[in-house]
């Protein structure tokens, strides 16, 4: 979720019972858009992080110090000059927009009392950090904004502040029926985006949450609804938005799985399908969420370049496959030409010379055929030409139904490599990936003596009956999970049919309950190309029926007489041991 008005009045909640009466030690500018005020207050000593990136603009408190640049910034300078032992006397949310207030009281170099402002304004691209004085008069900001940038606002020293009024939106806290009714029907459009467009601080997820709790459709119009509806949705409207007014706030994050979808200040009840986790406080749901998020940004970087090495033997295999299948069914008609060399040496005695077709009675079909003939041979050359025809195609369909059922595996081995780039969570298991690409011959090696140091580890769960569940992150893990960790009366799972890991449950040789097999059935499930499937296949047989065979690619198996299960791929409520 974006830094919506709603988040803002968490955050401002948290900071006026942490911050407020506190004073500032250290001011920091770690980067050219962000500040880190140390803040000493009576429960103790806290840390606020303030970025104004334009791609990522946050705000909260943090336990991490980071390192300052040797000479500090004129703004952070500035800052120091004023406020640096300056006491927070309050936090504030104007209205419901995106800006935070620090009133900072402070003694000037006569010794008299002041009082400045430090405005963090958490909008995009436009977002901001902007010192002013007693007056609202801009003194400087983290980035100068001219009239040359914006034609709507300038953030110069020396400016005026005034928060832009763009888009004329009303109070979510303060707005009466009749308005909000007005509001909406003016709008037009659907619901959702009428209700984040006309009023301060909603967010589009926040929108399709008061839809959803007002049981109408969020694609519907004002228009669509009658004035019962339009009050009905006013009052959950206002109901929603009292928790804010009371700060009844419940900070969480929604989880896909093992990966972070989504986080809220309040309750999103059309998440349902997600995991929900909760929080203290809503800094520590926007350091977890997005410290997740930027882990996962960070792994999908760093694995681009084996992921293009995948894709790229993937588009050239595919290509392949379909030329040799459609040479393959240019092969289909064979059989034809060993018939009709055959009609031609039995019914050929009797053609006239320079005869152009033969009609003939087909003996195996009992159907009358006509031969095509060159007028230039005899009927015994004809014939042999078409034996000859008829051997080429032949050889043909019986190296190319090899070269495509190799092609077929290629395929079948990148597809179950993306899917290991796909799940891997840290750097150690993208240098395993590389280490298997390197061997199968997609990557050359390069010539260093150094051994490749392997520390990735298979996904280690326990069950919800205790037993140990082990799934592999990639082919090399999966064929070490199987066939050199697993005993034979262990269980093996897999999604069918689909590239994906590996999943042992180890028996200790006692019968495995049947929730325990679901359990595993839902591992193998989420860790498959068949992940967020609420009907996924999963192949479960014991592992001493599971065959490698000779020459298959790392990771590949063979197996029959197996069970099957139908099962969603949703692993929360497993617990992972770390």
């Amino acid at each position: 979720m974006a830094f919506d008005g709603i988040t803002i009045a968490a955050v401002t909640k948290e900071l006026k019972e942490t911050l407020e009466g506190g004073r500032i030690s250290k001011i920091a500018q770690p980067e050219a858009d962000e500040l880190l005020l140390t803040v000493k207050t009576p429960a103790g000593q806290r840390r606020l992080c303030i970025c104004a990136s334009a791609s990522l603009p946050l705000i909260y408190l943090t336990d991490e110090n980071k390192t300052s640049p040797m000479q500090a910034p004129g703004f952070c300078m500035l800052l120091r000059k004023h406020i640096g032992s300056g006491r927070i006397i309050s936090i504030s949310q104007p209205k419901m927009e995106r800006i935070i207030r620090f009133e900072i009281e402070h003694l000037d170099e006569m010794g008299d009392l002041c009082s400045k402002t430090l405005i963090v304004e958490l909008m995009g691209k436009h977002s901001n950090i902007i010192f002013c004085d007693d007056s609202d008069r801009i003194i400087d900001s983290i980035k100068h904004i001219s009239a040359q940038t914006s034609s709507v606002r300038e953030v110069l020293p020396g400016r005026d502040y005034f928060i832009p009024d763009t888009m004329h939106k009303l109070d979510p806290l303060t707005v009466a029926q009749e308005d909000f009714i007005t509001a909406l029907r003016t709008k037009g459009g659907p619901l959702s985006k009428a209700l984040y467009t006309s009023f301060t601080g909603i967010s589009p997820v926040v929108a399709e949450e008061i839809c959803y709790l007002a049981a109408l459709e969020s694609r519907m119009t004002a228009e669509d609804l009658s004035g019962d509806m339009l009050v009905h949705l006013y009052r959950q409207f206002s109901y929603y938005m009292e928790q804010v007014s009371l700060g009844d706030f419940s900070p969480a994050i929604y989880y896909e799985g093992r990966e972070p979808k989504e986080f809220s200040a309040l309750p999103l009840s059309h998440f349902s399908n997600y995991r929900r986790e909760e929080f203290p406080s809503i800094s520590q749901v926007i350091r977890t969420y997005y410290s997740s998020r930027e882990a996962l940004t960070r792994i999908r970087q760093k694995s681009a370049d084996l992921r293009h090495v995948v894709q790229t033997a993937l588009e050239r295999n595919r290509k392949k496959y379909d030329l040799q299948s459609r040479q393959l069914r240019d092969t289909e008609g064979r059989d034809k030409f060993k018939v009709y060399g055959e009609l031609i040496n039995t019914y050929g005695y009797g053609l006239e010379p320079g005869a152009k077709q033969l009609a003939a009675l087909n003996y195996y079909t009992n159907e009358e055929v006509t031969i095509p003939l060159d007028e230039h041979m005899t009927p015994a050359e004809n014939a042999q030409r078409y034996f000859a025809k008829y051997n080429k195609q032949k050889r043909t369909f019986e190296a190319l139904s090899q070269l495509i059922e190799e092609t077929r595996e290629d395929i079948e081995y990148l597809e179950s490599i993306s899917n290991a780039l796909d799940i891997a969570r840290a750097e150690e298991d993208l240098v395993q990936i590389k280490e298997e690409l390197t061997q199968t011959g997609y990557i050359r090696r390069r010539s260093t003596k150094q051994k490749v140091r392997i520390t990735s580890r298979p996904f280690h769960y326990i069950s919800s009956d205790g037993y140990h569940i082990y799934v592999g992150k990639n082919n090399l893990q999966n064929e070490e999970l199987t066939f050199h960790f697993a005993s034979g009366n262990d269980w093996w799972f897999h999604a069918k049919k689909v590239p994906g890991s590996h999943v042992i449950v180890k028996s200790g040789g006692e019968e495995l309950p049947d929730r325990t097999f679901e359990e595993a059935g839902r591992l193998a499930a989420y860790y498959s190309k068949s992940r967020g499937g609420d009907k996924v296949e999963v192949d479960y047989i014991e592992k001493k029926h599971v065959k490698k065979p000779g020459g298959g690619k790392p990771g590949f198996v063979i197996y029959h007489t197996n069970y099957s299960l139908v099962i969603d791929s949703d692993i929360s409520g497993i617990e992972e041991v770390k």
